[in-house]
């Protein structure tokens, strides 16, 4: 018989819903909702229409301070703060019954064993649904918040992160599969045999467990990371199963792309083992002329205190000082995130921007943006997925709930009508729908 052709590759999709809508003029757009970051009846019917789209994953983000911005911005924020991302998980997962849910959780401020506990609670909660983003925590006034008078070293939170990864996966692994045998008739519970002390002590940690929590439903959570710098980018390909990338151009992530993957090979890891989802700003109207009125009036929404704001967290610096009809001053390097920053000197000075004009973009939103028709949307999605420029998105909505409806009810049609995109979940774990392996347990093989 003939060979059958591969099956053509479809596009993973998750959905970045902390804040709700990073754009700061979303809360104002009409027919917003804006307390949709502290209304969980809102949140449950979002996760609902998402998990109507079969979206891969809902991915709340976390922040450890409240935005590092000057004051006057706070007043004109709905990106300051937020649930916290287990409580909330938790809870939306007997709200859904299919849809993957990705909480951020930092490796610089919290413990191994507490991480390894709550996501493998939640895995359990969810029936292998949980998903753990792992963070440094850019942000130098979390630092403040967990008795530190300073933020710890870029390079230190990476071998951190590092270290920390083992030691969770480990804790994970401290029960083989079929440790809790629960023989009614014996008495016998659990197999003590069948239970590993991992006894870890490195630079950083030093952690004896075992967890006491039986191995999650998919072996471990998928492990998500987001880092574009040098040290983020190893970090990925030693550990990632997804990357939540920031590629503003098909260029650029077409080069990112084979970066990571050709990483991955030099450590023998096979390149389909990580999907990269770039974040992409999606704006959806029955014409092109409509998508852009709908942009236009969200960027009339944003007050140049929130842009301002936004520009000094991507810097890592307070620019409330700039001249804002001047050219973005030198800005030093600092412990925040090194790519956010240098991303943003180079837009300045690719365009020529003001540091209003920089705002203004930056209040927005000044990643990769896909702004018009359901079918040219899809159009550029396609482009992306062929090219290897990623292996789908991360979707970020204008507005809540209209954005996201528009993207459900309008380019999810589009994608499945090309067979990019799933037309009903194959499967019941993140793992299923990602077409990720589940993970051995590295102590108890068989």
């Amino acid at each position: 018989m003939p060979e059958q052709p591969a099956a053509p590759r479809q596009l993973k999709l998750g959905a970045f819903m902390r804040p709700v809508s990073l754009h700061t003029g979303a809360w104002r757009y009409p027919g917003g909702w804006p307390d949709a970051n502290f209304n969980f009846d809102h949140l449950k019917t979002m996760i609902r229409t998402l998990e109507r789209g079969k979206f891969d994953a809902f991915f709340m983000a976390d922040h450890l301070a409240v935005l590092n911005m000057p004051v006057a911005a706070l007043k004109r924020s709905h990106t300051v703060t937020s649930f916290e991302p287990f409580t909330l998980l938790s809870a939306l997962a007997g709200a859904t019954e299919r849809i993957g849910l990705v909480a951020t959780a930092s490796t610089t401020f919290d413990a191994p064993y507490h991480i390894a506990r709550r996501f493998a609670s939640l895995d359990h909660i969810s029936g292998g649904r949980a998903g753990w983003n792992i963070v440094t925590t850019s942000n130098p006034d979390a630092a403040l918040n967990f008795g530190l008078e300073e933020h710890v070293e870029h390079g230190e939170r990476y071998r951190r992160a590092r270290e920390f990864f083992d030691v969770v996966t480990g804790l994970w692994d401290s029960f083989a599969d079929d440790a809790f045998v629960r023989d009614v008739e014996s008495g016998v519970f659990v197999d003590p045999e069948r239970m590993h002390v991992l006894g870890h002590k490195g630079e950083f940690l030093s952690v004896r467990g075992p967890l006491n929590i039986a191995r999650p439903p998919q072996g471990w959570p998928v492990i998500v990371q987001a880092g574009a710098s040098e040290p983020g980018r190893q970090l990925a390909a030693e550990t990632a199963e997804v990357i939540f990338g920031a590629a503003p151009t098909i260029e650029d992530g077409r080069l990112f792309y084979a970066d990571i993957k050709a990483r991955m090979a030099r450590i023998g890891r096979h390149p389909d083992s990580l999907k990269i989802l770039p974040g992409a700003f999606v704006v959806v109207g029955d014409s092109l002329d409509e998508a852009e009125a709908i942009r236009a009036r969200l960027d009339a929404g944003v007050h140049y205190d929130s842009g301002i704001a936004s520009l000094s967290i991507a810097l890592g610096h307070d620019a409330s000082s700039f001249d804002p009809d001047g050219p973005l001053p030198e800005i030093p390097e600092t412990n925040a995130s090194k790519t956010g920053r240098d991303r943003v000197v180079a837009l300045a000075k690719r365009e020529n921007l003001t540091v209003r004009q920089l705002a203004q973009r930056l209040g927005g939103f000044s990643g990769l943006e896909m702004v018009g028709t359901a079918r040219s949307i899809a159009d550029t999605m396609e482009a992306w997925l062929v090219s290897e420029a990623s292996d789908g998105f991360n979707i970020m909505f204008p507005y809540l709930p209209g954005g996201l409806d528009a993207f459900v009810d309008k380019v999810v049609p589009e994608l499945q009508r090309r067979g990019l995109f799933r037309t009903g979940y194959q499967g019941t774990t993140l793992r299923d729908h990602l077409g990720l392996a589940r993970p051995a347990n590295r102590f108890f093989p068989d």
